[in-house]
């Protein structure tokens, strides 16, 4: 039960009011996730207006959204992911969807194929227009059919024709502004090597233009973006770790110019229809986007000063960059969603992220760094209970899922729900990391269980340096990988934590690769987890059980198709079979987002009595 000032937990579980949200081309209707009546939906309505003129979907059970994009003012696709039994084993497989804003119905793309992928969308018109280039695998099992063939498809009826057959060797296809397949990526398992084909314009053949070697850390120069007379965008990586956007000669992959090279590159903003750079995903600037286009960048600039007190992010345009999706928020605050017309500079007011907290203001947070064992400098975001003294509190380090992801100073429902409950939160970047560049994120490799699970504990001991923290009331919870950190957390630092909850969290390493599949594309996708670890045995929880102290709480969805149910299941019997004391909360119906109210609402009960029995805030 909350305490008298506290907000229920009911509060933290609501679901917000879109997720995925994109504007129509038009700028007149957004789709996105839309939390109803409990539920997330795949839904399209009017961004003004009658918004009884909603049309929507229910996402299909067994699956997960990945994306939702707009094909034309009328209709969307949306990329589905699924783990489909295969043989003795579940594989992940991905499958495409398009949605009618007129009518509603959807209709299968590509279904018929019978590989794993067959959603990978390479070009939508700009016109308006209904047919897309998709690749998609026709087996998988490695014969012919195995290589990604390229299809012309009809979103609004599910017509296709074959446009360019499947090539042994090439596993992914790229294609230019005007729908022409130009790129082919070929990866070979016997040499290690990953190869580029380029076709040139008004070319019909396929050539060679580089290699790179798999097993040296070599990378392939593969544009992002196709320019005039065989010229196209980069992100090239510089002498000092730093990257740049460079326009490159294809043919030949000589260097024509620098694009933007003022702040490290880790990742661009193209224009809706893909033809036009807006801005660059910055490492080393706090406004993290920085926009090119001066149109956007002025309203970015008009935004900010409406609202100097929140975090102004555009989330979507429209095709001309006329109107935009705007999310105003604070570490502190969901935040509300706008519709900013950047021709007139009307705001208007969509919706409140979450109704449930409104403008209620809840626990500050804010960015530190901190030394890890090495010296390398690691950056967390700090959360403080509100209403407490920042001295002596219980803790909760909360590392992020991936690897290959970070955590923002942004609102971050679980941290607030956390600290509303009278816990110090820290989520410590580790290296790995996303968002600090490429060395950073390099200096994960072969550290898995090892110096990237020391940088979480080095957090720990940073806040219990500092005061903030009683290192006799420290928990760690994550998700996902984060989950992993968990289980591996007080298995390898037994002393260090007084309790665990893994959410969705990866118990087996070896088993969470497997279900990548036996491919060649699986065996690409291990390769990089087994770039991360020399041995995925020596660092799975599920192999340290013994060595675990304290108590772990566990809590997965049997409809999650990120991480299997099994990982949990099987933690649990082996900490039951050596006598430790461990939890499972099963949620039939949850998958690995908890995009179900109810299932949100399980989850934050589950862990703040977990916490309350076994690190208790008071």
């Amino acid at each position: 039960m909350a305490e008298t000032g506290q907000l229920p937990t009911s509060a933290f579980a609501r679901l917000p009011f879109v997720e995925k949200a994109s504007l129509s081309p038009n700028g007149e209707n957004i789709a996105g996730l839309f939390g109803v009546n409990g539920e997330q939906r795949i839904m399209m309505m009017p961004v003004l207006g009658d918004r009884s003129q909603s049309v929507g979907a229910r996402v299909p059970d067994q699956t997960e959204v990945a994306w939702i994009r707009w094909v034309g003012d009328d209709n969307i696709i949306v990329g589905l992911t699924t783990l489909m039994p295969v043989e003795t084993s579940r594989w992940y497989v991905s499958r495409l969807i398009g949605i009618s804003r007129k009518t509603g119905e959807i209709t299968k793309l590509l279904w018929d194929l019978g590989g794993q992928n067959a959603a990978d969308v390479l070009w939508i018109p700009e016109d308006g227009s209904t047919e897309i280039l998709v690749a998609g695998q026709g087996s998988i099992y490695e014969s012919a059919e195995f290589w990604p063939a390229v299809y012309r498809v009809d979103v609004a009826t599910g017509r296709q024709k074959l446009v360019e057959r499947g090539r042994t060797g090439v596993l992914d296809w790229g294609a230019d502004n005007s729908g022409q397949v130009r790129l082919g990526i070929a990866y070979s398992d016997r040499t290690t090597t990953s190869k580029l084909f380029y076709r040139a314009q008004g070319n019909h053949s396929l050539r060679e233009i580089d290699r790179a070697r798999l097993d040296v850390d070599e990378d392939l120069t593969i544009p992002f973006f196709f320019g005039e007379a065989d010229h196209g965008y980069i992100i090239r990586e510089l002498e000092g770790g730093r990257s740049a956007v460079v326009e490159t000669d294809i043919t030949t992959g000589q260097d024509v110019r620098t694009i933007y090279a003022d702040h490290d590159v880790e990742d661009v903003v193209m224009s809706p229809d893909g033809t036009k750079l807006l801005g660059i995903w910055a490492t080393d600037v706090d406004e993290e986007i920085v926009w090119l286009d001066p149109g956007v960048a002025t309203a970015q600039t008009d935004l900010q000063t409406a609202a100097p007190m929140a975090k102004a992010r555009i989330v979507s345009f429209s095709a001309d960059l006329g109107k935009m999706l705007v999310r105003f928020s604070t570490p502190d605050n969901p935040g509300l969603l706008y519709y900013y017309d950047n021709t007139t500079g009307d705001l208007y007011q969509l919706a409140d992220a979450n109704p449930a907290i409104g403008s209620k203001r809840l626990s500050r947070a804010k960015l530190v760094r901190y030394k890890a064992r090495d010296g390398l400098e690691i950056e967390g975001v700090l959360t403080t209970p509100r209403g407490r003294a920042e001295k002596n509190l219980p803790m909760v380090v909360m590392p992020h899922g991936g690897p290959w992801a970070h955590d923002e100073l942004t609102y971050d429902y679980w941290a607030q729900f956390l600290a509303e409950r009278g816990y110090l939160v820290l989520q410590p970047n580790f290296r790995g990391s996303t968002g600090y560049g490429v060395e950073f994120e390099k200096a994960g490799r072969g550290q898995l269980g090892f110096a990237m699970q020391d940088d979480v504990t080095a957090g720990v001991n940073w806040a219990v340096s500092q005061g903030l923290a009683d290192p006799q009331r420290v928990c760690i919870v994550g998700a996902s990988y984060g989950g992993y950190a968990a289980m591996w957390g007080i298995a390898k630092d037994p002393d260090l934590y007084r309790c665990a909850i893994s959410i969705a969290g990866v118990a087996n390493l070896r088993r969470e690769v497997n279900d990548f599949g036996d491919s060649i594309r699986a065996r690409l996708y291990r390769g990089q987890w087994q770039a991360m670890t020399p041995d995925f045995a020596a660092v799975s929880p599920l192999n340290a059980v013994e060595k675990i102290k304290a108590p772990l709480l566990l809590i997965h969805g049997k409809k999650d198709v990120t991480v299997d149910y099994a990982q949990s299941d099987r933690m649990y019997s082996a900490m039951k079979k050596a006598g430790k004391t461990v939890d499972l909360v099963s949620l039939p119906q949850a998958d690995h987002y908890f995009t179900r109210e109810a299932d949100r609402l399980t989850l934050l009960t589950s862990i703040e009595e977990f916490l309350t029995k076994y690190n208790p805030a008071d």
